[in-house]
């Protein structure tokens, strides 16, 4: 081979420290830092940062898949295998090629010009040596870039998750810490000053009613005292012989990169230390650690504690499924059992922030909505919901078999299923009672808040639990004072 292989090159630079260089110029920016050291934010902002750092990888050794470097390295990758004498007679079209093709067109015309025609081995693999490093500059410029643009747009994001968060402050209010590391994932969306107006009043309307507070807490406290060991998933710590991925194991060749390793150097390096010309590039990429060598990968075996799952109930740690809120948004709920509703919604989105849980809210009348109130977007639907208002019929059948339908699978195993309604409706059906009796028998907990007295007895007897909460007008005007 005239040259090193060239195939690898988007990967040998993506992974030559330009990404951790990024990464640590975003974590010295002031603001970033502080933020990086706020307990609670720190963790899920450090694994933002891996995420971009694996995906920035991806995108920069894509570089490559543009036509102009395509086209290059296909045609590198072809003269590299040409012997001496068919590189010198196949010169003259290969400039062409080049002029065409590669910004190295004018460093290759000058090295051609002062060879003056000498049909000299060594020259050969100069050439190639020098468009080897002059496509290696052109990757690494064009990867440069692309990191660039790139990192503005994660710092914007950051900035703006900040903003959201400094905007947001109101929603762990009544919570732990934790539950700003979940938060930190749901502040990438941009809220306007109505979005977190809507949801400081509710932290407000809480402030105020305090029983529907307490009310949240006390179910939340209710998946904890399921007494089911296959529930428990506290970590019991253990030594065992485990198998671990190590770059320095030689099971596999996986690729090539640029070290220092003399052990896996690829034999076309030595080809330097054949002319004593050239010597000197040998021990200058050796110092420089740019010698083309195999990238090998496999398995070590190591001795150390690992985490198994095994139910302790002295330290049980019990696993808590997700909260399904189904709200009655039929015309009769306005007024004051509206904001009722809205408000116990958002304070189990606190409490599921707080518990690593999922919360869902499906509003039904005449027909249902759904939201998810702690994914990704969750404070986009938070602001939805609460913007949402109420009006049409009640038909409790539909939403209730919808809501059963979820809770079947193993990820709502231990869920919490809340409506919330004035229950001025008629009895449900036998077939509806049946499959409620089911649910409860895989530890999921039926709870009702019932917002009127005049809501139906039979209807609200099917739930686990049911809370009263219909203060009357001269005590809603005493708590406003």
């Amino acid at each position: 081979m005239l040259g090193a292989d060239g195939l690898n090159l988007a990967m040998m630079i993506a992974d030559s420290g330009i990404i951790d260089a990024a990464v640590n110029d975003l974590m010295g920016r002031s603001q970033v830092m502080m933020m990086a050291e706020h307990r609670g934010v720190g963790t899920s902002m450090k694994k933002h940062l891996l995420k971009w750092r694996s995906n920035a990888r991806e995108r920069l050794t894509r570089v490559c898949e543009t036509e102009r470097f395509q086209q290059e390295i296909a045609l590198y990758q072809e003269v590299i295998h040409w012997d001496e004498s068919q590189f010198f007679v196949q010169l003259p079209e290969l400039m062409r090629q080049l002029e065409r093709d590669s910004v190295y067109y004018r460093k290759a015309k000058k090295l051609v010009e002062r060879n003056h025609g000498e049909n000299n081995p060594v020259f050969a693999h100069f050439f190639c040596d020098q468009w080897y490093q002059s496509l290696s500059d052109s990757i690494r410029q064009a990867q440069v870039l692309e990191l660039e643009e790139n990192k503005e747009k994660l710092l914007a994001d950051l900035y703006q998750r900040m903003e959201t968060l400094r905007d947001m402050n109101n929603v762990t209010e009544q919570g732990d810490v934790k539950g700003l590391g979940r938060l930190w994932d749901m502040a990438g969306a941009k809220l306007s000053r109505s979005d977190v107006s809507a949801m400081k009043s509710q932290a407000q309307f809480l402030r105020k009613n305090p029983k529907l507070l307490d009310m949240a807490e006390k179910l939340g406290r209710m998946a904890s005292d399921v007494d089911d060991p296959s529930l428990n998933k506290a970590p019991a710590e253990e030594p065992e012989m485990v198998e671990e991925k190590s770059d320095m194991a030689v099971d596999d060749i996986v690729g090539v990169h640029e070290d220092d390793d003399l052990n896996k150097l690829l034999p076309n390096e030595t080809l330097f230390l054949a002319y004593p010309e050239l010597e000197v590039v040998f021990y200058k990429r050796f110092a420089d650690k740019r010698l083309m060598n195999y990238r090998t990968s496999g398995k070590t075996r190591t001795l150390r504690k690992v985490k198994t799952h095994r139910p302790e109930h002295r330290q049980a740690d019990i696993e808590k499924g997700p909260f399904i809120i189904c709200v009655d948004a039929s015309g009769s709920m306005s007024g004051f059992p509206e904001q009722c509703a809205k408000a116990m919604a958002y304070a189990l989105m606190q409490i599921a922030l707080e518990e690593d849980r999922d919360c869902y809210v499906m509003l039904f009348s005449t027909e249902h909505i759904m939201y998810e109130l702690t994914h990704k977007q969750g404070l986009r639907e938070a602001s939805d919901f609460l913007s949402y208002t109420f009006h049409g019929g009640t038909d409790f059948e539909p939403v209730i078999f919808k809501a059963i339908e979820l809770m079947q699978g193993k990820r709502y195993r231990n869920a919490d299923l809340l409506i919330v309604s004035d229950f001025i409706a008629p009895k449900q059906s036998e077939e509806l009672a049946h499959q409620v009796t089911e649910l409860k028998k895989k530890h999921n907990r039926l709870h009702a808040i019932c917002l009127s007295k005049y809501g139906n007895p039979e209807l609200v007897g099917m739930f686990d639990h049911c809370w009263h909460y219909h203060p009357n007008l001269m005590g809603r005007l005493f708590k406003r004072r």
